[in-house]
């Protein structure tokens, strides 16, 4: 910060000094043109060099009224040439009730010679850069490998372009594509305007294009992904403009990026109320369970920024936790952070946890959660999911924690597989203790895959392309649900605050994205041509698996929140005294390994359905 400081204190220092010098030459210059310039009267050229330091007093106060020192001059356009005139007319105006008031004596033409001299130095010491490189990007836009076309014409796409055509990287950008018929044939800064989208491939055929730039940063998601798998099917680089361009005086063509997965959600941003958020979670004790993993880290993360009294981060696996405590420690240097090691399964230890550290919220993100392994060791998942959830839950109950989330899955609804149906039944748990507590206030947050997690689909069909394929896809027609982590974390974060006990919060997640057309889109965004360059192959459905995710059992029926991206599955009516007892059952055949164990979580979930693809 300080170096920037100097450097703009010294690129003032050196306008001045250039502005000084400018308005003695224009006075100079202006007697000159009046008279021969070795004929002019002594009397004016005395008076003239008399004036010189009153000039160069009157010429830095006009311009630092009007801002000229304060400008970013390698974005200047025709609004800072009216300003430099603006401030010509007054300097000169000054000038002449100054001669008048000390009585002065000068030509009458030497006013108007000396302000046109004066709006052409001033002028010309700004543009001086942007004549530059704009000559030099006009000489070498024959040997431009980037040719860029840009889709919009509005503002955005006006600055873009500005900036692009200022800046000296060896780029030119050739057209633009825009949807509004009136602006087709015209020009946005001289870049012609030549068609609609429907336009797009063509356009990119007959000008050569090998860059396209999506700049509308206002337009719908679904708009954004309808231009995206157009542009992609044109085989070139991709690039956006995202909708969080910071200020007008931050570069946007820096906030231009490679089209990345997120960009293909099916629907909006969701918005929490950070306000409440930071209400409720300031100066708490928060236990994280799971706080390594990829939705618990972030739990962590975003829950820091609330600044909690304390932030304990539970997890089993110590490499995760300890990273994720490096990292916040990094960042928050005076947080209380606590990172302990312990399963959910040992009561024992969570007791302990529970007895010394006092949470005041619990988020229960520690599950087994991989559909395919969990098929493979259904007694794993009953000891982790539902033995874990209990513990917690009674442990909740007991030391009156305030709130307890669930992190759940809609996996959960009607589920084909143990996973989800262990998680069906942590579900049950919550609201049954929901109806029981005084104490907590119980609920659990649903959704779908989440983009980029640890075991999700993206990460895997990455590291198959950079394997070079093939991407295997379990069936041509898989849907699923997706949404980012961090997303997902703000949803839970949301939960907490109207969680009155019992719910299953569901998020609005859009549409469903087939995953063979997710497959396509990430080996487009990798710069290569699906079944051609990377092969997608079809592997058949996993054990437990199911074409069609649902996010909420009809029965449970939908309230809308304030946030209307959130809604609320009503609390199922539970007969808790026979649901524990089948719990506890369940429990100890699974920590007897009992091969029956599929059959008798049936009999606790009775909507799951064991499947044998």
């Amino acid at each position: 910060m300080k170096f920037y400081r100097n450097k703009k204190n010294i690129r003032i220092f050196l306008f001045v000094i250039a502005d000084i010098l400018s308005v003695c030459l224009s006075s100079f210059l202006a007697l000159a043109i009046r008279f021969d310039m070795f004929l002019i009267p002594e009397q004016y050229l005395e008076a003239s060099f008399k004036c010189y330091l009153p000039y160069s007093i009157i010429t830095i106060g006009v311009l630092s009224a009007f801002k000229l020192y304060n400008r970013v001059w390698s974005y200047a356009s025709i609004g800072e040439i009216i300003d430099i005139f603006k401030a010509s007319i007054s300097i000169e105006m000054i000038f002449i009730c100054y001669h008048i008031f000390f009585g002065i004596p000068m030509p009458r033409s030497y006013y108007p010679l000396n302000v046109i001299f004066i709006i052409f130095f001033l002028t010309m010491i700004r543009f001086t850069k942007v004549l530059y490189i704009s000559v030099k990007n006009s000489m070498n836009s024959k040997s431009h490998n980037n040719r860029i076309m840009i889709i919009g014409a509005g503002a955005a796409a006006s600055v873009l372009i500005k900036e692009i055509k200022s800046s000296s990287k060896p780029v030119k950008i050739v057209c633009a594509i825009d949807d509004n018929i009136h602006k087709k044939n015209s020009y946005i800064l001289d870049i012609p305007i030549v068609g609609n989208r429907e336009y797009i491939k063509e356009a990119v055929r007959i000008y050569n294009i090998n860059e396209i730039i999506i700049a509308m940063p206002s337009a719908s998601i679904e708009t954004v992904r309808e231009l995206i798998k157009t542009c992609q099917e044109t085989g070139k680089v991709v690039k956006i403009l995202p909708s969080v361009t910071k200020s007008l005086t931050s570069s946007v063509s820096r906030e231009v990026r490679a089209v990345n997965y997120e960009d293909l959600l099916g629907r909006d941003t969701i918005v929490v109320n950070q306000k409440g958020i930071n209400e409720f979670i300031s100066d708490k004790t928060v236990l994280v369970t799971g706080g390594g993993g990829s939705i618990g880290s972030e739990l962590c993360r975003q829950i820091v920024k609330y600044r909690p009294k304390r932030l304990i981060i539970f997890d089993i696996y110590e490499n995760n936790a300890y990273e994720i405590e490096m990292e916040l420690n990094r960042h928050n240097p005076d947080m209380n952070i606590s990172t302990l090691i312990g399963s959910i399964r040992d009561n024992e230890r969570m007791e302990k946890v529970f007895e010394k550290y006092r949470p005041e919220i619990v988020y229960h993100a520690a599950a087994h959660k991989h559909v395919p392994l969990m098929e493979h060791s259904p007694n794993e998942a009953v000891k982790n999911n539902c033995l874990g959830t209990l513990n917690l839950v009674k442990l909740a109950d007991k030391y009156k924690v305030s709130n307890f989330i669930l992190i759940s899955t809609d996996k959960a609804v009607r589920p084909t597989n143990i996973m989800g149906a262990t998680k069906r039944i942590c579900e049950m748990i919550v609201q049954t203790y929901a109806q029981k507590s005084e104490n907590t206030r119980f609920a659990a947050v649903r959704f779908g895959n989440v983009l980029g997690s640890n075991g999700s689909v993206i990460p895997l069909f990455l590291k198959q392309i950079a394997e070079g394929g093939p991407v295997t896809v379990t069936h041509k027609d898989i849907t699923r649900f997706f949404m980012t982590i961090p997303e997902a974390v703000s949803l839970v974060l949301q939960a907490s605050l109207y969680a009155a006990g019992g719910e299953i919060f569901v998020l609005d997640m859009g549409n469903p994205v087939k995953i063979y057309e997710l497959a396509e889109n990430l080996i487009r965004l990798k710069g290569f041509t699906p079944n051609k360059d990377i092969d997608i192959e079809i592997v058949g459905l996993r054990p437990g698996e199911k074409l069609y995710e649902e996010i909420l059992m009809d029965e449970e029926g939908l309230d809308k929140t304030d946030n209307n991206m959130i809604y609320i599955g009503k609390p199922l009516k539970i007969d808790y005294d026979e649901f524990l007892s089948n719990l506890d059952d369940l429990i100890e055949a699974a920590k007897d390994n009992n091969k029956d164990i599929k059959e008798m979580t049936r009999g606790v979930c009775d909507t799951y359905t064991i499947t044998d693809n």
